[in-house]
């Protein structure tokens, strides 16, 4: 347990100390670059912020490529710092694209930190997706109306066809006739053909004969 305390004191040690040598490097950068007074100590924090997030976006295993861009990018800007104040660069006389790199450094870090900190998780997307999918699954499914039958309306009866006396009178003859040369009743076609009339009026003549 001790030899475990050990290590993480020295770890918390070792990584105050890196801190605190890179907050410095950039504290210094930024007031080389005209960024005195308190805003020469937002810098650093910033960065710092920035790196904190990205690392927390990679711990969380969501969005692994834009925390890493944010990551190097922060990772970039202090090692930057920390070789620029290594002897490199002349820090009474910071040239003007190191100005502008600074100048514009907060705009960038805020974008950073809001993408990371305010994006949502595709994990927790997922989660959402995957809880609306199962609340409908376990909806009861609605069971469909039985298809209208069609309603059939009655046919109206069809009126008798009108057929005069004589006609039915002549029909006789023919049929007796028909049933002398033949010796079988004649049928309603051959009537018809006989006297020349509808198929509806032969049939109502048949039917009186």
């Amino acid at each position: 347990m001790r030899a475990h305390l050990a290590r993480v004191d020295a770890v918390l040690v070792q990584a105050l100390i890196a801190a605190a040598l890179s907050f410095a490097h950039i504290h210094d950068i930024a007031m080389a670059a005209g960024q005195d007074g308190w805003k020469a100590w937002a810098y650093p924090i910033s960065v710092d912020l920035l790196l904190v997030a990205a690392w927390r976006r990679l711990r969380s295993g969501t969005a692994k490529a834009a925390a890493w861009c944010w990551f190097v990018i922060a990772l970039t800007a202090s090692l930057g710092a920390n070789v620029a104040t290594a002897g490199l660069l002349d820090m009474t006389n910071v040239p003007a694209w190191l100005r502008i790199l600074v100048a514009g450094w907060p705009a960038v870090a805020f974008l950073g930190g809001t993408l990371l900190a305010h994006s949502a998780p595709k994990a927790a997307t997922d989660k959402i997706g995957t809880k609306v999918r199962e609340d409908q699954e376990d909806e009861p499914e609605a069971t469909p109306d039985p298809p209208a039958q069609p309603t059939t309306e009655p046919t109206p009866p069809t009126p008798p066809v009108p057929v005069p006396v004589a006609l039915v009178d002549h029909a006789r003859k023919v049929a007796a006739e028909h049933h002398t040369r033949t010796g079988i009743p004649i049928d309603t076609p051959t009537l018809r053909a006989r006297l020349g009339v509808p198929a509806p009026m032969a049939e109502a003549i048949a039917a009186q004969l």
